[in-house]
């Protein structure tokens, strides 16, 4: 009896130190999940095990996507894995490519109303404003990732979460 009543104290008490933690953690921090995040340069395409690609087309499984947006149209972006190519000709450091013509990975999910999106040049597009690894880094609203999304594939780190695209960090290329 006496464990159950110091249960019932601890807890709340732990109930209240992890609100107090989440609490504390910017708005970006708590809606985005850690996943495992692809090298940006990688020169394979990713792979969805899980996901069966003789059915329509359908979001990705949870998890972060090297890739860029083929099509969007009514809130919904049609995407492909996308792999570095290193040029063989030493002119460029090289290039980043889809699937070949007829592959059909392809994955198609809702934007969130309250998508993260981290330009590479900045939200005018004249700065680049990258990290470490080649990675936007200035944030820019859901307007400008659309307007980008249908003008031209760019590749990105597209993270989906529940059939949702809810961050999208586009990756440098000169």
């Amino acid at each position: 009896m006496k464990h159950a009543l110091s249960l019932r104290f601890v807890l709340p008490a732990a109930a209240a130190a992890a609100l107090t933690c989440a609490a504390a953690l910017p708005a970006d921090a708590a809606a985005t999940p850690k996943f495992a995040t692809p090298k940006p340069y990688g020169t394979s395409f990713q792979t969805d095990p899980r996901h069966d690609f003789t059915k329509h087309i359908s979001p990705r499984h949870d998890g972060i996507l090297r890739g860029w947006v083929t099509y969007y149209r009514s809130g919904v972006a049609e995407y492909e894995p996308i792999r570095w190519v290193k040029d063989k000709t030493g002119h460029t450091e090289g290039h980043f490519e889809g699937p070949p013509e007829g592959d059909v990975t392809a994955y198609a999910s809702r934007v969130a109303k309250n998508v993260l999106f981290y330009s590479a040049t900045g939200c005018k597009g004249t700065t680049v404003t990258v990290k470490s690894g080649g990675l936007g880094s200035k944030r820019c609203s859901r307007t400008e990732l659309i307007r980008r999304m249908k003008r031209t594939h760019r590749p990105a780190l597209i993270t989906v979460r529940r059939g949702v695209i809810v961050k999208v960090q586009e990756i440098y290329t000169p």
